[in-house]
C-alpha cells in the first residue's frame, strides 16, 4: 500500500486581484494617500477660497483702480503712479498719517501694559476669579455708539466729568474735541477701555500654558513673584506677545469707529482734521468726494504703513527675554 502525497500548488503569478466590482487593490492605497496627504488641504481649502474671494480679489481690484482716475461720473483715465505722487504731496494725507500714528502710540503702549499686568493678576488664585474674567470682556461687547456717547459726555468742555476733576487741580477747561493732542488722548482712552480686557484674556490664555513646574522650581530657589514674572512669564509669553502686538498694530493703524463716533459720525475728524485718521481720510475721499482711484491709492499706502509698523513691533517684541 503506497501513500501518495500531492505537493501544494505553486503561488499564483499574475495581475493583482480585483474586488467585487473590478476595482484594483491600488484603490485602497489611493484612499489612504488621500486621507493622509490631501484631506488636510481639502479641509482648510474653504478658508483659502473665502480669503481669495474677499481678501486677494479686493486687494488686486484696489491696486488696479489706484492706477486710474476714477470718479462718480464714470471717468476712467489712466494715471499710473499719479495718485500716489499726489498723495505724497497732500498735506491732508500726511496730517491723517500723523494723527493715526500718534493715537496708535498713545493707545497701544498703555493698553498692552495694562492688559499684561491685568492678566498676571487674573492668573492668580483670587475669589470670584471666573466672574472677574468675564467682566473684563464687557467693554468689548458694548456698542461703539454707546461708548462714544458716554465718553463724549465725560470729555465735555463745560460739564464733563474729566474737566470737573481737573479743575480741582487748577487746570482750566479743555476743549477735548477742538484741540489736537487732547482729542488724541480722549480717543485713545476709548480704545483702551474697549480692548484692554480682550488682550488681557489672550495674555491669560498664554500664561496658563506655561508649566507650573517652572514656578515651583523658581520658588524653591528663592525667586520672588516679581522675578518669576520677568524671568519666566515674560520670556515664555513671547509668542503671545508677538501675536497681540501684531493684532493691535493692525487695529490701531486702521482706527475708524472711535474717532468717527467721537465727532458725531463725521469722517472729517474735527473742524481742521485734528484727529482724522487715514481710514477716515480714505472713506472721505472715496464716499464723500467720490475720488475712488485716489482713495484706493491711499488704502495701499495705509497697507504699506501697517506692514512697516507690524515689522518694527515684531522685531522689538521678539527681543524680549533675550531673543537674538
Amino acid at each position: 500500500m503506497s501513500l501518495h502525497l500531492e505537493s501544494e500548488p505553486a503561488a499564483r503569478v499574475g495581475p493583482p486581484r480585483r474586488g467585487r466590482h473590478g476595482t484594483p487593490s491600488q484603490g485602497r492605497s489611493f484612499r489612504s494617500w488621500f486621507d493622509l496627504r490631501a484631506m488636510p488641504y481639502a479641509l482648510v481649502s474653504p478658508y483659502f477660497l473665502l480669503f481669495a474671494a474677499f481678501g486677494l480679489f479686493p486687494l488686486a481690484f484696489t491696486l488696479y483702480y489706484s492706477l486710474f482716475k476714477y470718479d462718480l461720473t464714470g471717468t476712467v483715465e489712466w494715471t499710473g503712479l499719479g495718485n500716489y505722487t499726489k498723495l505724497l504731496a497732500d498735506s491732508d494725507f500726511w496730517n491723517a498719517v500723523v494723527n493715526t500714528v500718534a493715537m496708535f502710540a498713545i493707545a497701544t503702549v498703555p493698553q498692552l501694559l495694562l492688559a499684561l499686568f491685568l492678566a498676571n493678576a487674573l492668573n492668580k488664585r483670587i475669589r470670584g476669579r471666573l466672574f472677574i474674567r468675564m467682566g473684563v470682556l464687557l467693554p468689548l461687547v458694548t456698542s461703539v455708539v454707546a461708548v462714544a456717547v458716554v465718553f463724549t459726555q465725560l470729555y465735555g468742555r463745560d460739564w464733563g466729568l474729566i474737566n470737573w476733576i481737573l479743575s480741582h487741580f487748577g487746570v482750566e477747561k479743555i476743549d477735548w474735541r477742538a484741540e489736537r493732542i487732547p482729542s488724541w488722548i480722549a480717543i485713545s482712552t476709548m480704545v483702551d477701555w474697549r480692548w484692554t480686557g480682550y488682550n488681557a484674556i489672550i495674555f491669560l490664555a498664554g500664561m496658563q500654558t506655561i508649566p507650573k513646574d517652572l514656578y515651583e522650581a523658581a520658588a524653591i530657589d528663592g525667586a520672588s513673584r516679581r522675578r518669576q514674572f520677568w524671568q519666566i512669564t515674560l520670556p515664555m509669553l513671547r509668542p503671545t506677545l508677538i501675536f497681540v502686538t501684531l493684532i493691535s498694530t493692525i487695529g490701531g493703524l486702521t482706527l475708524f469707529a472711535e474717532p468717527t463716533t467721537f465727532y458725531n459720525g463725521n469722517v472729517e475728524g474735527g473742524s481742521v482734521h485734528q484727529f482724522q485718521t487715514v481710514a477716515m481720510f480714505i472713506v472721505k475721499e472715496g464716499f464723500r468726494e467720490f475720488n475712488y482711484g485716489y482713495a484706493a491709492a491711499a488704502a495701499w499706502l495705509l497697507f504699506l504703513l501697517i506692514l512697516i509698523g507690524a515689522l518694527i513691533n515684531f522685531l522689538f517684541v521678539r527681543r524680549i527675554g533675550g531673543s537674538k
